[in-house]
């Protein structure tokens, strides 16, 4: 349940236009654990996949278009998944989203960074030695996340070379869960990961996310129960074109 972390308090996620005819194919991993109960039930799901992301001109915007083909498998079985994300970048700089058909949150745009940055942006990564603080709304429940991005390995990765930042950030949580009116969840929430930007194109090569909530679950009638919910989300350039 990955959500995209708009920074408030640095320019890191500051988009510039992007070239037409750029695309990007990228394999996408994940896991969601749930575990319920005083003696914890533990639920698992996993996605393995492929995607591939598309930018092109459109009017005076940028379109960014992200669609996933995943396995989806549970105790019952295994199913396939589709999520289509489209964002536009407009003139002002402001990025939109234009179309959200990623419930499982599969596709490299609707993750904790941006897919692409400027220029100044990636130097500013290449330059970072410290933590930057920031702070963005929470993917479940409301409220804020408050956190820092610190510098991350740099080098080459899949023959580019690249530059690194983590990420980490706290928060409460008290509120329904996505897609799930009727059970809510009460108590804290945890985001970290690392993303690695190709230093030349600044484009997202490899992602790695997990948001972790542990709390008092919710449900209609039902006794309160405590709760650990798990999202791991991990996505690997494939070959950029």
């Amino acid at each position: 349940m990955l959500t995209r972390i708009v920074l408030a308090a640095s320019a890191l996620l500051a988009l510039a236009a992007t070239p037409a005819g750029v695309q990007g194919q990228y394999r996408v991993s994940g896991q969601d654990l749930y575990r319920v109960g005083a003696i914890p039930a533990t639920t698992s799901i996993s996605y393995s996949g492929e995607e591939s992301l598309s930018i092109q001109p459109f009017g005076k915007s940028v379109r960014f278009i992200a669609v996933a083909d995943c396995v989806r498998t549970d105790a019952t079985g295994s199913s396939t998944e589709h999520a289509r994300f489209v964002q536009e970048l407009q003139p002002d700089g402001s990025f939109e989203d234009r179309l959200d058909d990623d419930p499982d949150f599969l596709t490299v745009l609707n993750q904790p960074f941006a897919v692409r940055l400027d220029p100044a942006t990636i130097r500013d990564l290449r330059e970072l030695r410290g933590p930057v603080p920031f702070a963005a709304a929470s993917p479940v429940g409301g409220g804020d996340l408050r956190g820092s991005l610190r510098p991350g390995p740099s080098g080459l990765l899949f023959g580019r070379r690249v530059v690194g930042v983590r990420f980490q950030a706290v928060g409460l949580v008290n509120g329904p869960l996505p897609g799930r009116a009727s059970t809510s969840i009460n108590g804290r929430i945890h985001l970290d990961g690392t993303a690695y930007y190709d230093v030349e194109r600044a484009l997202l090569l490899s992602l790695d996310a997990q948001l972790t909530i542990d709390g008092t679950l919710n449900e209609g009638h039902l006794p309160s129960a405590p709760v650990q919910i798990v999202y791991r989300r991990s996505i690997r350039s494939a070959g950029q074109g």
